[in-house]
């Protein structure tokens, strides 16, 4: 029952722009919901299973009363008892016949029903590195959003206050995650957000010794050793026979007087304030540019000023007096300008959002980068979502899509990828990258044969309650989700060099869902619609 419930918590609680998580299978919004109603069934038929174990025990009940009644009288005289024809015939037929009923009632297993339903909807279930992927997806909001782990414990996220709390085992079992991956960084925070309700009084099965454990080597590790030696302390107070306490606090004492002899300096006890966001440093990664993306996400560093914004403008774009375009022109609004990336309003209707939406749902696969070495496309862990390809031939709102689009743009499609829909869930994100390959990656491309991809093309089918936005960290822009609005901005410079300003990522969705879908339009057929430039940078 207790693992039962574990399931369920975890299904509910990874409900994980461009995209990634750790989880393989549930990174999708559109594809979590389906556990919503898997567990609604599992409730249903775990009540039916309570009610026949109820109506079992009843029935047994019964038969004990009418028993106990009957053996008292029979055991009080037995020869008298059985002296009537009528009670010897009654004994014969109950041990012959109605005893063995009763060992028919008892054996019966009104569990198999419950067992049978959860066996058909196990396979379905989140398996242990999807609940990996959903602690460490929480872990990156926590990051990029700057969130104390007593905001997420409590439900309180920006623009919302929710019931979905985090009790004391639960913020222990993400420490164990972050730990289990040497993070000791988020181990701490986690660790010590399980303490600080443990000591407040809340119940859990987690002893407060397993997280100082835990707690006090994370903080040996993040080089704080004045604290780690107080909270071992703690811990050999609590369990003086703890197998690894009394070790660590001897080797941690001996490691902090040998700094401080070669240093030249007293020692400090620890400092009583307790640990949070903030008390240490985030240890760096790979990407150079993860403050300013980061930053970007929060709405924090934007370099739109007054100056910037005096060169954007808004307009009606019929495509150069496109037919199909002239009496009913696209609104267009400058997002940038240089370089240059616009926006579209009322791109797609609400209908075409859901036929879309509809075709994609059964398709959604892990979302997947193209190899620059080999061309082919294949998973990567910067990249959190569930994406399918679309083409129009599925059907005609597709084919209608493909042709606005190269409406709009002026370029044909005809040599374009595939239109490509994605959803994100909570956590959901592309950190940033590029959409044209670079000189070092000539082979990213090649099987396709239609050259470098030119432009992108990119819709937005769901607004965002938080998070989520479209970033460009190396001139300090964020675009952020509107439903039925779309962006537009070309990888290449006429000349076909590959402008590096474009660098972008898509920022993990905070609160919501988030549906997008893109279309990346090649080189090859755009030779006179867009002709190549006199410079290198034209």
């Amino acid at each position: 029952m207790g693992k039962f419930l574990s399931y369920i918590f975890w299904a509910v609680l990874s409900c994980c722009c461009c995209w990634t998580t750790q989880a393989e299978i549930f990174t999708s919004i559109s594809q979590m919901t389906d556990l919503i109603y898997t567990e609604k069934e599992l409730v249903q038929s775990l009540r039916d299973y309570i009610k026949a174990e109820e109506s079992k025990l009843a029935a047994v009940k019964s038969w004990a009363n009418k028993l106990d009644d009957l053996t008292r009288v029979s055991t009080s005289d037995p020869e008298g008892y059985l002296a009537h024809p009528v009670n010897a015939y009654k004994l014969m037929k109950r041990l012959n016949t109605e005893w063995s009923e009763l060992e028919s009632l008892v054996l019966q297993n009104p569990s198999d029903g419950f067992i049978s339903n959860m066996s058909t909807h196990r396979q379905y279930f989140p398996d242990e590195e999807d609940e990996t992927g959903a602690a460490k997806a929480l872990m990156r909001l926590q990051d990029t959003y700057q969130l104390d782990s007593e905001a997420f414990s409590r439900g309180k996220l920006p623009g919302m206050h929710s019931s979905a709390l985090l009790t004391v085992d639960d913020c222990y079992d993400m420490g164990k995650t972050a730990y289990n991956d040497a993070d000791y960084y988020h181990a701490v925070l986690w660790m010590q957000q399980a303490l600080k309700q443990l000591d407040a009084g809340e119940e859990a099965v987690v002893s407060k010794a397993d997280i100082l454990d835990y707690l006090s080597y994370s903080v040996y590790q993040m080089g704080d050793l004045p604290r780690a030696i107080e909270l071992t302390r703690r811990l050999v107070a609590i369990d003086p026979s703890h197998q690894r306490a009394g070790g660590n606090l001897r080797y941690f004492e001996r490691l902090l007087f040998k700094q401080l002899n070669e240093m030249n300096q007293a020692y400090q006890p620890a400092s009583e304030e307790p640990i949070q966001l903030g008390t240490y440093s985030r240890p760096k990664d790979h990407l150079p540019e993860r403050e300013v993306y980061e930053a970007l996400c929060r709405g924090e560093g934007l370099q739109l000023n007054e100056a910037k914004r005096s060169r954007l403008f808004c307009r009606y774009h019929d495509g150069k007096r496109n037919p199909r375009l002239l009496l009913k022109p696209m609104k267009e609004e400058d997002e940038w300008n240089s370089p240059h990336i616009v926006r579209y309003l009322d791109v797609l209707s609400h209908e075409e959002i859901e036929k879309i939406k509809e075709l994609a749902r059964p398709r959604l696969a892990r979302a997947t980068v193209r190899d620059p070495k080999t061309g082919v496309l294949t998973t990567a862990n910067y990249r959190v979502s569930k994406s399918a390809w679309l083409e129009g031939e599925d059907d005609p709102v597709i084919a209608r899509v493909n042709q606005r689009i190269e409406d709009i743009t002026g370029l044909t499609v005809g040599t374009a990828e595939l239109l490509q829909v994605a959803n994100y869930g909570v956590g959901g994100q592309y950190e940033p990258h590029y959409d044209f390959s670079r000189k070092d990656e000539p082979d990213a491309f090649k099987r396709l044969g239609t050259g470098n991809r030119v432009a992108t093309f990119l819709n937005y089918m769901t607004d965002v309650e938080a998070g989520g936005a479209t970033v460009f960290p190396d001139f300090g822009a964020a675009i952020w989700p509107r439903k039925g609005t779309a962006v537009f901005w070309y990888n290449l410079f006429k000349s076909g060099e590959g402008d590096y300003r474009t660098r972008h990522a898509a920022c993990p969705v905070l609160v919501g869902s988030k549906w997008v879908s893109n279309k990346w339009i090649h080189e090859r057929g755009q030779e006179f619609r867009r002709p190549c430039g006199l410079t290198e940078v034209d």
